[in-house]
């Protein structure tokens, strides 16, 4: 396909700038593609705090594409490799030692780092976090059998960081302030049987923030809020959300706000620059979207970042879908069960399988599931459809949901 544009360059090897590359040349992009990436390879993040953490996938196992890949599709991976600035003068992006990597479009796809909120102590090693593989590394190495854990956030991250030490045999402490984690994405009846799923696990779950960290001969001690006496662990894991990297948009003077800000396109303010991915905020017709942290809204956004790029027609715009596993369930949600004013329970609440929908006005807005995928795809039709559906039948696991499809 010809573009006119002979040299692209993405930064970031996460699941946006790989999605990126995969797209440009599935598309007939020709010219120069290059992926750089400060890590020793792509791989996928999801599995970090699972089975990764676990032990029983490794590093290559997790990749996002086998190393033959990038050469049998002409992209240049050079891995490793920090990027410094990016040169949007001359257009191209400078590597930390130095070398300009010309470019006549440049795709950010930097990702974030974990946050580490400003707790007193929260700087001791025996505070991890969980953003790469190396923090998996270091954190597998601390979840002997036996030892005491406390996991800070009960969000997604931290629940599947939780479960994964219980099955390898820790002591896990799991401690938030708000009463149901999740709420807002599964609805307040799926986070409850979710948060109380821990408790039936072994996890003890503390309604409460944390005021504040010291280590000891015998470990770190954590003082609660609302206890007036520490809790001594061995290891504590901070999972309390991301920060995106924006440092590189920074400094080349694009518009950054809580995150760089892009079009629809995944256009950010100088148009030689794309930015996909979690970093990313999308402003449409004047107004700018929350930062969409999700593994499948990356991936989209590398895929409208390379229609963009060649000129060709954006794949179409879908309900939000993601994932989590925790305590052996397969838990999937899709669309806003925030914005629904019914829930519907498809089969029995806590009795996998089952599922939740999210209805207004007669519609499905959202729907979640507990190892029922099938469930959370026909929701996703519905909700891209805008179909109206009655809700008896839609609670009535008799029903087939290809039906109500049809309206």
């Amino acid at each position: 396909m010809a573009t006119g544009l002979d040299r692209i360059v993405i930064v970031g090897g996460g699941i946006g700038g790989v999605s990126t590359a995969s797209a440009l040349r599935a598309g007939g992009y020709a010219g120069q593609l290059t992926l750089v990436d400060a890590g020793e390879f792509p791989y996928d993040r999801p599995p970090l705090s699972k089975d990764y953490l676990a032990g029983t996938k490794d590093l290559e196992q997790i990749a996002l594409q086998p190393p033959e890949w990038y050469d049998d599709n002409a992209i240049a991976l050079r891995t490793l490799t920090p990027v410094a600035a990016l040169r949007s003068t001359e257009g191209g992006v400078e590597l930390g030692d130095g070398t300009v990597l010309p470019a006549d479009r440049v795709v950010l796809a930097t990702g974030g780092q974990a946050a580490r909120p400003p707790i007193p102590g929260a700087d001791s090693d025996r505070v991890h976090v969980l953003r790469s593989s190396d923090d998996a590394d270091r954190l597998r190495k601390a979840l002997t059998p036996g030892a005491r854990v406390l996991v800070v956030g009960a969000g997604l991250i931290g629940a599947e960081v939780a479960s994964t030490a219980i099955d390898l045999g820790c002591e896990v402490v799991l401690v938030d302030p708000a009463p149901l984690p999740l709420a807002a994405a599964v609805g307040p009846d799926v986070a409850a049987w979710l948060h109380g799923a821990h408790t039936a696990r072994g996890v003890d779950t503390v309604l409460a923030g944390v005021e504040s960290f010291t280590d000891t001969e015998t470990g770190i001690e954590a003082v609660l809020g609302g206890e007036t006496e520490p809790r001594t662990f061995d290891v504590v894991v901070l999972g309390v959300g991301m920060v995106p990297a924006t440092a590189l948009a920074e400094a080349a003077g694009l518009e950054v706000d809580r995150g760089i800000v892009v079009d629809p396109g995944q256009v950010t303010s100088n148009p030689a620059v794309l930015a996909v991915g979690d970093p990313t905020r999308v402003r449409r017709d004047g107004v700018l979207a929350p930062r969409a942290e999700h593994w499948e809204a990356a991936q989209h956004d590398g895929q409208r970042a390379a229609a963009t790029i060649l000129g060709t027609p954006p794949p179409a715009v879908t309900a939000s879908w993601f994932w989590t596993d925790r305590h052996h369930n397969h838990v999937e949600a899709v669309g806003r069960m925030a914005a629904a004013e019914q829930t519907v329970i498809r089969g029995e609440l806590g009795d996998p399988t089952f599922s939740a929908f999210g209805l207004r006005d007669g519609r499905v807005v959202g729907a979640v599931a507990v190892d029922d995928s099938t469930a959370v795809r026909a929701a996703r039709r519905m909700i891209d459809r805008a179909v109206t559906v009655d809700a008896s039948r839609l609670a009535d696991t008799s029903t087939d949901l290809r039906k109500l499809l049809r309206g």
